[in-house]
């Protein structure tokens, strides 16, 4: 069944942020920001784009879809690298313009593609020298190159 969405922009204001009505604000390009987090500890996970279709899906299915910026299409989370997403609850924020995905990450438990377990594996670092990332010294979970055989 694919589910329609309330136009955001038909709601007051009042109506967005305190109604019951769920009406996601889609951006002009018919995204709108899902971060994911991990339904047992909290973490965040990643941060991804649905459109109508992936959040349709997701809700319809309950393993999570995404829309995946750089092919122009429609992904379920885990589909070629078995990391799927069950979704356990989407909260939204008060506008209505990013949701929140929380999660049971399945497989091995890597939902980057990188193979580590959060996308959020390094700290930006200013020091004396500039600006620079710390950290991924934990190791993969899985190798990317044994998994997606075109890359990613």
């Amino acid at each position: 069944m694919k589910h329609t969405f309330a136009d955001n922009y038909s709601l007051s204001h009042e109506a967005r942020e305190n109604g019951s009505v769920f009406a996601p604000r889609f951006d002009v390009n018919g995204l709108v920001t899902a971060i994911a987090v991990d339904a047992s500890t909290r973490d965040v996970l990643m941060v991804a784009y649905m459109n109508d279709e992936a959040l349709s899906l997701t809700l319809e299915t309950g393993e999570v879809h995404y829309f995946s910026r750089s092919r122009a299409k429609v992904w379920k989370k885990g589909e070629t690298s078995g990391e799927i997403q069950k979704l356990k609850e989407i909260r939204v924020d008060c506008d209505q313009d990013a949701l929140l995905v929380i999660v049971e990450q399945t497989g091995r438990g890597a939902a980057c593609h990188t193979g580590h377990r959060t996308c959020f594996y390094r700290s930006v670092v200013s020091g004396e020298h500039g600006v620079s990332l710390e950290g991924g010294a934990e190791p993969l979970i899985f190798d990317p190159k044994d998994v997606y055989s075109s890359g990613s």
